[in-house]
């Protein structure tokens, strides 16, 4: 929200959702089971979530009437979608999202980009049939620690010093007498990840234009990030409504 980026924001209003994964992996399993991030509604069975959002992909994918029995046996959206004739495509930036992982069954294209942090490295790969409707999942790191725009260097990227020492002191027993964090030092990574959102946004401008006409786009986190609340930083192993808290927009391009 601090970032207020424009193009996204083309697609309709941000709304604030949940992930069902506090890291990458999990929660990427998770989007192509078709749990995307829900709204964290209260007083309703899960059950009617887990129906209302399978609903959603009726509209999402021009599907009419998806039924939850229709992704059985595999629960798996890419098998699902192939069986109604979908060329499925997968470009990822992440190397636990990689070619050799469980998440790449049932992509015709599945791709690892060569850098983590540039959402334009993956327009190239980008492949849409004439005669068959596409699915395609891109996934790109910019907003990802070190929080860096393509065209920084990577000697300028910011480095948590120390993290090994701190780890053999710990293993050894020894007392920290100080605070582990540095919040000034977390201020300013909490910026970096704000304006890197900039980079975004214009490659987003980008690919919208290499997009066919009627293409559903939804635009959304794998999971949040600590800056110090809770005395956390980063994502993982944490249980803090940040880490799981995230943005979620979507809507046609005519």
């Amino acid at each position: 929200m601090a970032a207020a980026p424009k193009i996204m924001s083309k697609l309709g209003p941000v709304q604030k959702r949940w992930s069902y994964a506090s890291w990458t992996a999990p929660s990427h399993y998770n989007l192509l089971l078709g749990l995307l991030p829900h709204q964290n509604p209260k007083h309703v069975f899960a059950s009617t979530v887990y129906k209302e959002e399978l609903n959603s992909f009726s509209h999402r994918l021009n599907i009419p009437d998806i039924r939850f029995a229709d992704m059985l046996p595999r629960m798996w959206l890419p098998n699902y979608l192939r069986s109604l004739g979908y060329y499925t495509q997968a470009i990822v930036s992440m190397p636990v999202l990689n070619p050799a992982t469980p998440i790449a069954v049932d992509f015709d294209q599945y791709t690892l980009l060569d850098t983590h942090n540039d959402l334009r490295t993956a327009f190239p790969f980008l492949s849409f049939s004439r005669a068959r409707p596409t699915f395609c999942l891109i996934n790109t790191g910019e907003t990802h620690y070190p929080y860096a725009p393509p065209n920084e260097p990577e000697s300028q990227w910011p480095r948590i010093n120390g993290l090994h020492g701190v780890f053999r002191r710990m293993q050894k027993g020894e007392i920290f007498e100080r605070p582990f964090f540095n919040f000034d030092r977390l201020e300013q990574l909490h910026k970096r990840q704000i304006r890197v959102l900039d980079a975004v946004d214009l490659a987003v401008e980008e690919l919208f234009d290499l997009l066919p006409t009627n293409t559903f786009v939804t635009i959304t986190a794998d999971h949040g990030e600590l800056f110090g609340e809770g005395g956390f930083f980063g994502h993982g192993p944490i249980q803090h409504e940040k880490v799981l808290e995230v943005p979620f927009i979507e809507g046609m391009l005519r």
